[in-house]
């Protein structure tokens, strides 16, 4: 089941946003979620590895078929070729089912997702997310998302354009970490609280807070 933050975590990371953008013209978005991908294909994967495991099994026990088809036919005879076909082809059919959707039940399957699949699918949704609620959304491109996929054990900071013609990526490494942190801790809210106060302060440094600045995108941490 996915893990919801309760009232008080979205107010703590909220009350965060507000306090960093005080002091910059920059806006921060965040967005949690619980998985970035349903990871379709990497069940198909297993699902078919399992289906050729079956059948290597079966090729170098072929006592193992023998003994389901004479559960199957209650003993009565040695079955014709075709059933035993049959009879593999249906089990492999089962298999390959289990497998596939069994897979989207696990509570643990991230384990078995490779890590840098698991990367390249939570970067591309925070850049998809990024584009939709942050890119071009501030007069003069300074918004960054801070986003936390909490079942793949991964975070992103993106940047719109101002702010990557200024900055290295590397700048946002004490964010991480403050954010990993406190995650290790049990404190995801709290993390993504402090990630973002070490965001306002790159931002303050090179986007200082202006007259008559506008908050144009929201401060509330958005729950998918």
């Amino acid at each position: 089941m996915a893990r919801k933050f309760t009232a008080q975590e979205h107010a703590t990371v909220t009350a965060a946003v507000a306090a960093a953008e005080r002091g910059t013209d920059g806006e921060i978005v965040t967005i949690v979620t619980d998985w970035s991908d349903h990871y379709h294909d990497v069940s198909l994967y297993y699902a078919g590895a399992a289906m050729l495991a079956a059948l290597g099994l079966f090729a170098a026990f072929p006592g193992l078929l023998d003994a389901k088809l004479a559960w199957f036919t209650g003993g009565w005879g040695e079955a014709e070729r075709h059933i035993q076909l049959a009879l593999l082809v249906v089990i492999q059919a089962v298999l390959f089912l289990a497998v596939r959707f069994g897979f989207e039940a696990l509570p643990g399957r991230g384990v078995l997702i490779p890590g840098a699949v698991r990367g390249r699918r939570v970067r591309r949704r925070a850049v998809q997310f990024f584009k939709a609620s942050a890119e071009k959304r501030t007069a003069d491109r300074i918004g960054v998302l801070l986003y936390l996929s909490l079942a793949e054990h991964r975070a992103e900071i993106v940047a719109d354009a101002a702010i990557v013609g200024q900055v290295d990526d590397t700048i946002w490494g004490d964010a991480m970490v403050a954010l990993v942190d406190k995650i290790r801790a049990g404190d995801p809210a709290g993390g993504m609280a402090a990630a973002v106060e070490r965001i306002g302060a790159v931002l303050a440094a090179h986007f200082p807070k202006t007259a008559n600045d506008p908050n144009e995108l929201p401060d509330r941490l958005i729950e998918l």
